[in-house]
């Protein structure tokens, strides 16, 4: 049985929403190790339909030379949750349909490996109310947005998590990872 590790970017007040904002830091190549290493072990892509669907177009023509992850976004099978898509143009993807716990219970009982989530709030947030969540890697950008769609929302439910790693880069990002406490 696999687990699911969750790697999301987001700023100090916690959004997470289109990060374009962390162009602004160069990428610290300890980063990238850290980042790897979170999915090294993994078999699998777990995401989220507007996660999914900007993905796609950016992963799907990358290549080795343009990004040493490119191999894992396009290779990879790619299950997504949503109740509107039908199909997915993405090699290696099936619709999973909506989120439904048992269905992401049976998925980790299916992948020989972990199951790798970036991006996707709605469903991280419904992974972390179900207790499906089995690593939480942030790493956090020293940026204060002041709007945005932020990993946890106010009225959420309340989860402990403990530390299990963390790494500050050059760059001021800082990577905190958690597992359920």
């Amino acid at each position: 049985m696999g687990k699911i590790l969750i790697h999301e970017f987001v700023s100090l007040d916690g959004v997470m929403e289109t990060p374009t904002w962390t162009f602004e830091f160069p990428f610290d190549p300890k980063m990238g190790q850290a980042i790897a290493g979170i999915m090294s072990d993994s078999k699998a892509i777990l995401l989220g339909r507007t996660t999914y669907q900007e993905f796609a177009p950016a992963w799907s023509t990358r290549t080795a030379e343009d990004d040493p992850g490119a191999p894992f976004f396009n290779e990879s099978p790619k299950y997504v949750v949503s109740s509107s898509l039908k199909s997915g143009d993405w090699q290696n993807t099936t619709i999973l349909g909506p989120y439904d716990p048992d269905s992401i219970r049976s998925l980790k009982d299916q992948v020989d490996g972990d199951i790798y989530v970036s991006g996707s709030g709605t469903l991280v947030r419904a992974l972390m109310a179900d207790g499906l969540l089995d690593e939480l890697h942030m790493f956090v950008f020293p940026i204060v947005l002041g709007s945005g769609l932020r990993l946890f929302p106010d009225g959420g439910p309340q989860s402990k998590l403990a530390l299990t790693a963390s790494e500050s880069y050059d760059s001021g990002v800082v990577h905190l990872g958690y597992e359920p406490a």
